[in-house]
């Protein structure tokens, strides 16, 4: 199914070690694939898997990655490398939320 040019958005939740992981990166290459427009926010334990690599290929093949601010703020994560993240708060999710046409949260 070709997905050019729609919005698809994906919210992760869960910590690094917990499978919606690898689901959220599957997720990811395949809309990716398809050409969707890909919208990725990490929410909550998911800030701590920021600096994965396999966030910046998904960055590298075109996807959109916001960070939420407050969730590295209350886990002591540093808010690095501003030119890979948009770190932003709930106003962004729920305008991502708003926009995509599909938007799949993996709590």
């Amino acid at each position: 199914m070709d997905l050019t040019g729609r919005k698809l958005g994906l919210l992760l939740s869960t910590k690094p070690e917990h499978p919606n992981l690898h689901t959220a990166l599957g997720l990811a290459r395949a809309g990716l694939e398809r050409g969707a427009d890909l919208y990725l926010y990490l929410i909550d334990d998911a800030v701590l898997a920021k600096d994965r690599p396999e966030f910046q290929e998904l960055a590298q093949r075109g996807a959109k990655l916001f960070v939420c601010a407050y969730g590295c703020q209350k886990r002591n994560v540093p808010l690095s490398d501003p030119d890979r993240f948009n770190y932003c708060g709930l106003v962004v999710l729920a305008d991502l939320i708003n926009g995509c046409e599909r938007f799949v949260a993996l709590n």
